[in-house]
């Protein structure tokens, strides 16, 4: 059996042309050009490479290896804040290293652990004038808790340099006595 639907339901008249809905010129918009044409190029400037090389931790100051890290767990001590966990211990070379680390189970998604990680970075980054008075250089791991990822940059970062007061204070005390 044929449906006859589209017989039935369907209009076979054709409508009727409709009118052009475009302005004519003189009430049409009048910044634009005649033509498709894009403005002509000021041409490329100039990255200054060296000036956002100095916002980077180099090489030197990261902590890399796995061993580096365990080294740092197992040797160092242990400071619990709401948005990170600080591990501290004396570097053996001349510059205070940073190791960053966000663990799914305490983060989450990768997205909220490359956040969390770029934040830590950063609070580390933003403190290195801080650091860089203390006549011994330390090797740092920074474990990101979930708060991490619901905060600005300010809180995290007026934590880090809290505990690094507190360091201060108590590294102070241990090289006096």
């Amino acid at each position: 059996m044929e449906s006859r639907y589209a017989e039935e339901n369907v209009s076979t008249e054709q409508q009727k042309a409709r009118q052009k809905a475009r302005f004519s010129r003189t009430h049409g918009d009048k910044e634009r050009s005649r033509g498709a044409q894009t403005p002509p190029s000021e041409g490329t400037q100039e990255i200054n490479g060296s000036a956002l090389l100095d916002f980077g931790l180099p090489k030197e100051a990261r902590l890399r290896k796995r061993a580096e890290f365990l080294r740092v767990y197992e040797q160092g001590k242990r400071i619990e804040g709401r948005f990170m966990t600080v591990f501290i211990l004396p570097a053996k070379g001349p510059l205070h290293r940073v190791g960053v680390t966000a663990t799914k189970k305490a983060i989450g998604k990768a997205h909220d652990r490359n956040r969390a990680k770029r934040l830590l970075r950063e609070c580390f980054r933003l403190s290195r004038p801080e650091l860089e008075k203390w006549t011994r250089k330390y090797d740092w791991v920074l474990n990101a808790r979930r708060s991490v990822t619901f905060a600005k940059l300010e809180k995290p970062l007026a934590e880090f340099r809290e505990i690094v007061g507190s360091l201060v204070a108590e590294f102070t005390e241990n090289s006096e006595s």
